[in-house]
């Protein structure tokens, strides 16, 4: 048993530590915001420290698991307007030491772009948010900041047939989502939004401002499916849009265990990536109630789809490839595509400005969650299906949640190194797992973490292999545990994961970090590494990168 006076010394001990950090914090702060002003005439309204009362508002992450347990908040955030502003907090960050953090939506499944294991600084992309449409040659120019909801809008603006191929959520910032490859209900038709970059604008290590021509062919390469922060902070995207029907048609139809799931998912499996392109049809399968013993649990697994075309074109294709879902006139409902975009988000019948707004729906989050993925290329079995159903039962309705997202279609026509995106050719559907929660603790957080990582662990012989391949966008730090915040990260030890997201692009990737960020500037603990060899870089004031 402690002495006394040893537990004395280590409570003393225990809080001197604190009261060590928080002064030593005081400083830095001071010294980067110091720096900042130098560098330019702030505004102190695009600069928030914790001593300001917006300061929470603005930090305000929608994952809240990362940020419980990250040991720093932001010394600052920066929500800079001007390019300037952007180089000035590169060259603060450089001269003296302090990471920076770049964040243009927040939807972080690990909280990599507001949260890190050293002092640091973020940068807040939301006020880049400019969308420039060319209607007759169908592009736009779309800044980071801007989310995906506010550029369906600002399409919907311009034409009924216009549109864009990514994510349903629409409070998803551009940066991020593009960067890691965005998937969406019109991927097997359309492909993945990476695919339709076409030009990019980035500021690099030292300050420059780079196109797609003084970047080069290997970083724009890079940036379109090699994740986001890696390589330099992306300003903009230029994109190619695509046109769909004036009409398209869409329905989700649930059915339970009792109602044949199983052998509905299970035959599922073998149609949804041979369909025809135009038909996208996703599952979620979650834990619910009985309807006909609400003291009885059961699984629903709903059936939810987009069709670019209309019901009576719809209706023979799903009798004659899925007649076992049972699909009827009534189950379908027809309507433009921007309306399909409100009704995937949760927004149906509510008025085309709801995608404008910046905060997630209730439904897309419970304050607290942990996600994965996995990629199928052969069908899971029925006696595993049924164990799955079982790990999804052990908990209350709604908390854990697998979704099955198809692949096939155009998808199979790009090879897997046209893009840093490597998941193509021969994948039958993605795996997205993911467990929620809303109340803090240690305890409850390792509840739900310790399940979606049982049937991770159970899946492993039904997924893909050497490597069991992953989504980039669906971050995940289970995978290869390691701290790279700390700049001494392996090429050995980033290789377990890099492998995972980007297979055998990432070699390539490790080589234009090399040449275009060789000390690890831009970096968090999955950004892509450098090799040790590379050679240096240099401070470039801001007045004189302003006039290369």
């Amino acid at each position: 048993m402690e002495s006394p006076t040893l537990a004395f010394f280590l409570i003393f001990f225990a809080n001197l530590l604190v009261l060590m950090r928080a002064f030593s914090l005081t400083p830095q702060k001071n010294d980067f915001l110091e720096c900042l002003t130098d560098q330019f005439e702030s505004s102190y309204s695009v600069i928030y420290t914790p001593n300001n009362a917006s300061y929470a508002s603005i930090f305000q992450p929608d994952n809240l698991r990362p940020a419980s347990t990250s040991p720093y908040k932001p010394l600052l955030i920066l929500t800079p307007f001007y390019e300037s502003e952007i180089q000035a907090a590169i060259y603060c960050s450089k001269k003296l030491g302090i990471q920076i953090r770049v964040r243009s939506g927040g939807h972080d499944y690990e909280g990599l772009s507001y949260t890190c294991e050293n002092p640091f600084v973020v940068v807040d992309m939301r006020n880049f948010r400019s969308i420039s449409i060319d209607s007759e040659e169908k592009t736009a120019w779309v800044q980071v900041g801007a989310t995906l909801g506010q550029l369906y809008y600002a399409l919907a603006q311009k034409s009924r047939t216009l549109a864009f191929t990514a994510g349903v959520c629409p409070t998803v910032g551009v940066g991020g989502h593009f960067s890691g490859g965005g998937y969406g209900m019109m991927s097997r038709k359309h492909a993945l939004a990476a695919d339709h970059i076409i030009d990019a604008i980035l500021i690099n290590a030292n300050g420059q401002v780079l196109d797609r021509k003084s970047m080069g062919e290997d970083l724009f390469w890079a940036i379109r499916g090699g994740g986001g922060t890696s390589f330099g902070i992306i300003l903009a995207f230029k994109v190619d849009l695509v046109t769909v029907p004036e009409t398209v048609t869409i329905f989700n139809v649930t059915r339970t265990l009792e109602q044949n799931a199983t052998q509905l998912v299970h035959k599922w499996q073998y149609i949804a990536d041979k369909i025809d392109e135009n038909l996208f049809i996703r599952i979620f399968m979650i834990s619910v109630s009985s309807p006909t013993n609400y003291r009885n649990r059961t699984i629903a697994a709903s059936f939810e789809s987009l069709f670019l075309g209309r019901t009576h074109d719809l209706l023979p294709l799903m009798q004659e490839k899925f007649p076992q879902l049972g699909l009827v006139e009534k189950d379908c409902l027809e309507m433009s595509w921007i309306e399909s975009v409100l009704f995937f988000a949760g927004l149906h019948n509510q008025p085309l400005d709801a995608l404008l707004s910046r905060t997630p729906q209730a439904s897309f989050t419970q304050n607290y969650f942990k996600g994965k993925s996995d990629y199928v290329r052969q069908p899971i079995p029925m006696h595993a299906l049924r164990r799955i159903w079982g790990f999804l039962n052990e908990e209350a309705e709604n908390m854990a949640e697998l979704q099955f997202s198809p692949y096939g279609g155009v998808l199979n026509s790009f090879s897997e190194s046209e893009t840093p995106f490597p998941h193509r050719s021969g994948n039958i559907f993605m795996i997205h797992y993911v467990v929620r929660w809303d109340r803090e603790g240690n305890a409850e957080s390792e509840r739900y973490i310790n399940l979606i990582r049982r049937i991770y662990s159970y899946m492993a012989p039904y997924v893909t292999k050497s490597p069991r391949a992953a989504y980039v966008n669906y971050r995940d730090l289970d995978i290869g545990m390691n701290n790279q915040g700390n700049n001494n990260t392996s090429y050995e030890q980033a290789s377990v994961w890099g492998f995972k997201y980007f297979k055998n692009n990432f070699d390539r990737l490790v080589r234009v970090k090399s040449q275009t960020d060789p000390f690890n500037i831009f970096r968090n603990e999955q950004s892509i590494p450098p090799l040790p060899e590379s050679t240096s870089w240099q401070i470039i004031p801001r007045a004189n990168v302003l006039t290369e």
